[in-house]
């Protein structure tokens, strides 16, 4: 191997390095949003739902810890959480705190796809089971689960 070729290792192993850094940052801001919308969503429910919510509310904040920390063993800063959200949608019942949740697992379940191809096989494998955990959170809410979780478009639209 020439040097030359040696660099360019190097160069493409330095870029799927930024590629999972920057999908772990892309994966930490849709957990901080998750945190923010359960907060609004648990306000709406109560009973074993709220329960839930709570439950899945400190899922996520696990989440993020574990992803901040990921970030810092690269040397890198963790994207900091926004002070306030944007809901997607008005949140005054509780029905709309169910659709909000399940908008939210769906979102985090993107943003884990986004892990999933990364050139890391650890970053990958993490990504992968993170997505399970959100897909069974939005089948919860969902009441039924999606064939291809995370995948834009899907259920199609007709």
């Amino acid at each position: 191997m020439t040097g030359a070729d040696a660099d360019a290792g190097r160069g493409v192993g330095a870029a799927a390095a930024t590629a999972g850094t920057d999908a772990l940052q892309s994966v930490l801001a849709a957990e901080n949003a998750a945190i923010f919308g359960y907060g609004v969503a648990g306000a709406y429910l109560a009973g074993a739902r709220q329960g839930t919510a709570t439950a899945f509310w400190n899922d996520h904040r696990s989440a993020s810890d574990t992803l901040a920390a990921m970030l810092r063993a690269r040397g890198t800063q963790p994207v900091a959480a926004d002070d306030a959200y944007k809901m997607p949608f008005p949140v005054h019942t509780s029905g709309e705190a169910v659709a909000l949740a399940t908008f939210l697992e769906d979102g985090v379940t993107t943003a884990y796809l986004g892990l999933v191809a990364a050139g890391d096989a650890g970053l990958r494998r993490f990504g992968a089971r993170a997505m399970q955990d959100c897909a069974v959170r939005a089948a919860f809410w969902r009441g039924s689960s999606l064939a291809f979780p995370g995948f834009p478009g899907f259920p199609p639209t007709r």
